[in-house]
């Protein structure tokens, strides 16, 4: 296999993704590399499905953890961080195989991103408590009124990408929207291969239930009080985290656990649904039906959609 080959293996959550990589890894004498929002996060471990510690100690692997709550991934930090790793992995003459559901981070890794706005960490607290006061809903209407390109294309209750969208206005004084916009930096070079893990929807939200079940089951609510009471609460409720949300407001006594799981189930199949549009429409992949079976059962043929 040629040293400059970069493999990735993407799809919504819950399809197999990262099982398939470590099995590919091994395969092909690669390095994992996180293509994860939050995976890339420490402390952060039964809501984001990394892999264990033990995967982890048995080969390389590359970005995951590589962050503390409250420091600020972007998908400008992860293409910068990216095309670090997998020129070391290249000389190395090893092949990175990147792992995730993040199409923003892919897409910056693949093609470049362009330039990243300017960061303001005091402006960011004020607008942080203003969120806490007013509500995400009147910072997305402020936004509307100065860049409603941007503003169309964000949640309103998704309180940090609203944040941010101010912060770059202010501290710029352009919109996010011209900032993408910009001519787009280096990209990790390479003879890119991309498999995308399709699951029905109906066994994608089996996965679903019970990968949530397993989760609160396994200590998801333990976990959420410790970060809390080591002060990562505001970081953790900035990032939105699918699950972690949930268990933050079953903690606060806003949710019953029932209501915590059923509203993490939801959440992550409109996530997975989101995921699957984004890679349809935005990611030149081969496209793999995992459907039954085990990564290793899928282990040829993926190598055969992915020649190598």
């Amino acid at each position: 296999m040629g040293a400059a080959r970069v493999i990735a293996v993407v799809g919504a959550t819950a399809t197999g993704k990262t099982a398939l990589g470590e099995a590919l890894a091994v395969a092909l004498g690669g390095e994992l590399v996180c293509a994860d929002s939050r995976q890339v996060y420490r402390e952060l471990d039964l809501g984001t499905g990394k892999p264990s510690p033990a995967e982890r100690a048995a080969r390389p692997h590359h970005l995951f953890e590589a962050l503390e709550l409250g420091e600020r991934a972007s998908a400008g930090w992860y293409a910068r961080a990216a095309r670090e790793v997998c020129a070391a992995i290249h000389a190395r003459d090893r092949a990175p195989v990147l792992v995730g559901g993040s199409g923003l981070y892919l897409a910056a890794a693949r093609r470049g991103l362009s330039l990243e706005p300017p960061h303001d960490p005091q402006l960011r607290q004020r607008l942080r408590e203003e969120a806490r006061t007013l509500g995400s809903g009147a910072l997305h209407r402020r936004l509307a009124a100065s860049d409603p390109e941007t503003a169309a294309r964000l949640d309103p209750r998704d309180a940090q990408r609203v944040m941010r969208a101010l912060e770059v206005l202010a501290a710029s004084g352009r919109p996010l929207s011209w900032w993408h916009r910009q001519e787009a930096g280096p990209a990790v070079q390479g003879e890119w291969r991309v498999v995308e893990l399709v699951v029905p929807p109906a066994e994608l939200a089996e996965r679903i239930a019970a990968r949530t079940r397993w989760m609160f089951a396994h200590g998801l609510i333990e976990e959420t009080r410790a970060l809390v009471e080591r002060g990562h609460g505001d970081a953790l409720r900035d990032l939105r985290a699918v699950g972690y949300d949930e268990a933050l407001a079953l903690l606060a006594g806003r949710m019953s656990r029932a209501e915590a799981e059923a509203r993490t189930c939801l959440r992550t199949r409109q996530l997975a649904k989101r995921q699957r549009t984004w890679f349809r429409h935005q990611v030149d992949a081969a496209r793999f039906e995992a459907a039954g079976g085990s990564p290793a059962d899928w282990l040829a043929a993926v190598r055969d959609a992915l020649q190598v």
